[in-house]
């Protein structure tokens, strides 16, 4: 039997949380050999992720330094995944998104007549401002990739309209939603975590969850500053408790361990694993995130979040009610909050526009017909 050899490379945790179903679908594939190569361009983070999903990388480029640049980066994951490439000699690269890794790998890829699949393809904003550098990089690897794997009809259209082949692309979801069926199931057979079990007996179960996160390069300083005035002044409700599982780069924890390290109705949280962090999504009355997989995520859970961006390349969920854009400015974040905290009583109908937990199954049958058919040939 003719194996077809491909390689999964990525390098943060949510790519790790995405790839997951598709490296454990994959795997299940009879005449497919299966590689997964990590940059960890987020070392702890990532790690986490991969314990959990049950994941060991065949290739760890453990590329993590502390305050590297984006072009220093770039080029050690060039020169380290050209190494891993050689040696495995993949008949396709499978990445991911809108990181570091996805671009470097997906040109590192071209350079060696490797054919790219780019899972979660088509997303956009068309200001290559914000997301930085995430915008471009998703322009970039559309650009080289062999084939595209979009979650929705929106994502679709993109790359039909930059002139995408149409036969080479895909609408299979979002395989967020399928890792999130995944550990949602895991969780309620037995596993245990003292990380929830240590948060649950500090949260007081009378009072209204908020769950925050941030981490966008394009919010660093006077943005970080806003949203951080903006919580201080939602703690202050009798009926409100914040959990903020805050993120490793120190140009957020200095303004948020700053501002919000004495408040008593916050609670300032380590990154939090991916089992805690679905606990509190489930905890949470309300969601105030930069992040594009919360965005995915939290239809599924009928949650609603408030996006600290100015622009979303996710704009379904911001059309059917899931997400509200507001930017960093302090007052529409106070009011958007206080109006779901005090009138929000759960969606009439929930439909995940991102997803139905079968993306990865769909990618894995796209890779089983090109492989019946290079047998054929």
């Amino acid at each position: 039997m003719q194996l077809i050899k491909i390689l999964l490379c990525f390098g943060t945790r949510p790519e790790a949380i995405k790839m997951a179903p598709i490296v454990h679908a994959l795997k299940k594939q009879k005449g497919v050999e299966v590689n997964v190569c990590v940059t960890a361009q987020h070392r702890q983070m990532l790690d986490q992720v991969l314990d959990f999903f049950e994941i060991t990388p065949d290739y760890d480029l453990d590329l993590m330094m502390p305050n590297q640049s984006l072009n220093l980066l770039s080029s050690r994951i060039l020169e380290k995944i050209d190494i891993v490439l050689l040696e495995v000699k993949p008949d396709w690269v499978l990445v991911h998104g809108d990181t570091t890794t996805s671009a470097m790998v997906a040109i590192a890829a071209f350079h060696q007549n490797i054919k790219v699949g780019h899972v979660e393809a088509g997303l956009r904003t068309y200001n290559k401002q914000a997301p930085f550098p995430e915008e471009v990089n998703r322009q970039l690897t559309s650009r080289i990739a062999d084939v595209h794997f979009a979650p929705t009809n929106e994502s679709v259209q993109n790359l039909v309209k930059e002139g995408i082949l149409k036969d080479t692309i895909f609408k299979v979801g979002n395989t967020v939603v399928d890792a999130l069926q995944w550990a949602i199931q895991k969780m309620n057979s037995g596993y245990h975590n003292k990380e929830i079990l240590k948060l649950e007996n500090q949260l007081d179960k009378s009072k209204k969850l908020i769950l925050v996160t941030g981490h966008r390069r394009e919010n660093f300083g006077d943005g970080f500053l806003k949203v951080c005035e903006a919580l201080i002044d939602l703690s202050e409700r009798e009926d409100v408790e914040i959990v903020y599982p805050v993120h490793l780069n120190p140009k957020v924890q200095e303004p948020v361990y700053k501002l919000l390290s004495n408040n008593k109705n916050i609670h300032l949280i380590p990154p939090a694993e991916y089992p805690l962090f679905i606990w509190l999504m489930q905890r949470a009355a309300l969601i105030i995130s930069d992040s594009g997989g919360i965005q995915e995520e939290a239809p599924t859970l009928g949650k609603r979040v408030l996006v600290t961006r100015n622009v979303t390349e996710r704009k379904e969920g911001i059309d059917q009610g899931f997400s509200i854009l507001v930017g960093t400015d302090k007052d529409k974040i106070v009011n958007e909050a206080t109006q779901i905290l005090e009138h929000f009583k759960g969606f009439d109908r929930i439909e995940n526009p991102y997803g139905d937990g079968k993306a990865s199954e769909r990618i894995v049958e796209v890779f089983s017909i090109h492989h019946a058919q290079k047998r054929d040939t």
